[in-house]
């Protein structure tokens, strides 16, 4: 329930006055606006959290699927990259090779998840404004968004580490002649 003042009473005399009146009924917890809005915002804050936690948990396993399939890539193609050794590639253009195609790869993911959650986003801020006057808007951080977009192209580049030093180490010969 809320109480609006009378012009000229003050949120703490105000606040006062409705404890003082509250008592009668049980005494519940009497909250200004201000009050109201962080403990409203303090359970959205926990479900953040939570939201977090798990976008961390999806990260490292996307992660280990980017070196993954890079090992099993370097592992099948075996046989090409020994050819582009025996043609001139050094080790550290083929180390370079292997970990640009993991950005890339990271690269597309970040940006499909960035885009299925800013339209994800945006459906759940137009179903919860169904009955109200506009009370939510939509609006996407730019400043979050490029940071994810960022650490997601370092995380595409670290989870390509491995297979790079694996690929760059095949012998040409033995590289060659692999079926």
């Amino acid at each position: 329930m809320s109480v609006t003042f009378k012009d000229g009473v003050g949120a703490a005399d105000g606040k006062a006055a409705v404890s003082e009146v509250a008592k009668a009924y049980g005494d519940p917890e009497v909250q200004t606006r201000d009050e109201y809005a962080q403990s409203a915002a303090g359970g959205i804050d926990m479900m953040l959290t939570l939201v977090y936690a798990l976008l961390a948990l999806a990260v490292l396993i996307a992660l280990l699927g980017i070196a993954n399939t890079l090992t099993l890539a370097v592992h099948e193609r075996t046989r090409e990259l020994g050819l582009l050794r025996a043609v001139g590639q050094t080790r550290g253009q083929l180390r370079a090779m292997v970990r640009w195609e993991s950005v890339l790869v990271a690269a597309f993911g970040t940006t499909g998840g960035l885009a299925l959650g800013g339209f994800l986003g945006w459906v759940l801020v137009k179903a919860s404004d169904g009955a109200s006057d506009s009370a939510f808007a939509f609006a996407l951080p730019p400043a979050q968004l490029a940071v994810v977009a960022l650490v997601g192209l370092a995380a595409g580049a670290l989870a390509g580490l491995r297979p790079a030093r694996r690929a760059a180490r095949l012998d040409v010969l033995r590289a060659i002649a692999a079926e």
